[in-house]
């Protein structure tokens, strides 16, 4: 519910003027979210958004001085190597070490500490290719990941395996949880054209070909689905998550409607009033056809939360890129 500028989640009057809330990845695309919406909440506590510059998470001994100078009383883990398909199929080793160690390191510290709550961010290519559609929280681990990106996917279910068994251990006082966003987009997201996610990649693209008076040219066939969240809605849901979820099943983040890739470009091209060609580079390869979730439980749990249609969406984050376009990451 908004107030004007002021929003409201449920439960964040549970947060106390002591408590201390560490942020990982926290300048990236939903550590940003997280902190304009903790901004129009008015929220108490001291949230802390740290980012690469204040510690580098693969290593134990800096997650350590972290932990040990901020003391927190709850994590948010959002701190990750990460990128588009393309990106994570030339670097799956990386993808792998780098994740691994920033996970366990962090999760080590947060019990360790015996911080109240840490919730990690999880991703839908986690959930078996070959799976039964729409995925659950339950089905997690009924066969392998997709192929094209089977390290980064490996090492995010770890994330929930570890933080799982952590919650079986006699004398842990943390609870480990987490949520499982679809495609993630929005205004600072990594726009690299090499690196970069599906929406952050199409508009920097429809940018060029507009600027350049060229074609729109989409890698793949644009046939697959996806399932698009606004970056500030997953912020939302992690922010009710801290002030009301106490059970580790991971709480999936979605907007019911999937678009193909084609559906997406021809939103973004609308936003940028592009009038060239939109062409499909069908050698470039397409990754998971579909890997459609349920929202319904994030629904049940949250029925009041306002989720943003995508073509709003893309128009924001098309207008944030064009007004940023020098200081933007790409």
């Amino acid at each position: 519910k908004s107030l004007g500028k002021e929003m409201i989640i449920p439960g964040q009057e549970k947060l106390r003027e002591d408590d201390t809330i560490l942020v990982t990845g926290g300048t990236g695309l939903v550590g940003t979210a997280i902190r304009n919406i903790v901004k129009k909440t008015k929220v108490k506590g001291n949230f802390i958004f740290a980012s690469s510059k204040d510690a580098d998470l693969t290593s134990e001994e800096e997650t350590k001085e972290l932990f040990e100078k901020i003391k927190p009383t709850y994590v948010i883990h959002l701190a990750a190597f990460v990128g588009g398909l393309f990106h994570n199929m030339k670097n799956q080793v990386d993808f792998w070490f780098k994740n691994n160690k920033m996970n366990n390191n962090v999760l080590m510290m947060s019990n360790k500490l015996k911080i109240k709550k840490c919730i990690s961010s999880l991703s839908t290519c986690i959930f078996p290719d070959k799976g039964e559609l729409p995925y659950s929280a339950d089905k997690l681990y009924l066969g392998p990941p997709h192929d094209s990106n089977r390290a980064y996917s490996y090492a995010k279910r770890m994330l929930d395996l570890v933080g799982r068994i952590y919650n079986d251990e006699p004398d842990n006082e943390t609870l480990f949880t987490s949520v499982i966003p679809t495609n993630i987009y929005g205004p600072r997201d990594n726009f690299n054209l090499e690196s970069g996610h599906v929406i952050p990649g199409l508009i920097h693209k429809c940018y060029k070909a507009k600027k350049e008076n060229k074609d729109f040219v989409v890698w793949g066939s644009g046939k697959p689905l996806r399932q698009f969240i606004y970056a500030e809605d997953v912020a939302k849901m992690i922010l009710f998550i801290l002030y009301n979820y106490e059970i580790d099943e991971p709480v999936i983040v979605a907007t019911a409607k999937e678009y193909t890739i084609a559906e997406t470009a021809q939103l973004v091209a609308k936003a940028f009033d592009f009038k060239g060609k939109v062409v499909f580079d069908n050698s470039k390869a397409d990754g998971q056809y579909k890997k459609t979730v349920s929202n319904e439980p994030m629904l049940k749990l949250y029925p009041t939360i306002e989720l943003k249609a995508l073509e709003e969406g893309i128009q924001e984050t098309v207008n944030w890129f064009c007004e940023n376009y020098e200081t933007s990451k790409r």
